[in-house]
């Protein structure tokens, strides 16, 4: 083999970022795997760094620590589950609209994922008040602000015979589609099959009913 045959050295460095998005990936799905299988009182970050196989500086420089790498995890979660662009910017019905929200956002917390870490923030809130507010923001917070920008839109607004601000329609679609949630959330064993399809149109349809213009 001559010289110019011989492979190039590989480089020393930083990864590439194809490379660091998988690792960042493989912890928190490391960190996820973690909190709901021992809790989030119970994980430390020196058990998840080691988990993952990660320095637990890596952890704290991406993201500030245990509660900020929570909520990474439910954002990720939450990109893959909704489209806020097209809630902003698309023209389409109402109605279809609010039920392919309804739809996304019930496969979203229906997953028995979701509704370990519901049961977890319940639980723990109370002695962990970072758990509760990363999920706040990286949740509710999240979902409620992007029905509100919807309902604020000028040609969205115009179609709703309310003076009800957008924030407090947000709440009252939950309310609409969450229906007998908390019941499934707090006792699952006994509740069987998650919301249907027809439900949440009926959710939708309710909601509906008590806003728009006739």
């Amino acid at each position: 083999m001559s010289v110019e045959q011989l492979p190039e050295p590989i480089k020393a460095g930083r990864p590439k970022a194809a490379e660091a998005e998988a690792r960042l990936n493989d912890l928190m799905d490391t960190a996820a795997r973690l909190l709901l299988e021992k809790g989030y009182g119970k994980v430390s970050l020196e058990a998840i760094a080691k988990e993952a196989r990660v320095a637990v500086r890596t952890i704290y420089v991406k993201f500030g620590g245990k509660a900020g790498l929570l909520k990474a995890i439910l954002q990720r979660a939450r990109a893959g589950a909704f489209d806020p662009a097209g809630m902003e910017s698309l023209h389409r019905p109402v109605r279809d609209t609010l039920l392919e929200f309804g739809l996304r956002f019930h496969r979203m917390v229906s997953t028995p994922a979701a509704t370990a870490l519901y049961q977890i923030v319940v639980a723990e809130a109370h002695a962990n008040p970072d758990l509760a507010e990363a999920f706040w923001d990286a949740g509710p917070r999240q979902t409620r602000e992007l029905l509100a920008r919807y309902f604020a839109r000028p040609d969205i607004a115009a179609q709703l015979d309310t003076d009800a601000p957008p924030e407090r329609l947000a709440i009252h679609l939950m309310n609409c589609l969450m229906g007998d949630q908390l019941h499934r959330f707090l006792f699952e064993s006994r509740c069987g099959v998650a919301t249907t399809p027809e439900e949440i149109e009926r959710g939708v349809d309710l909601f509906l009913r008590g806003v728009l213009k006739r």
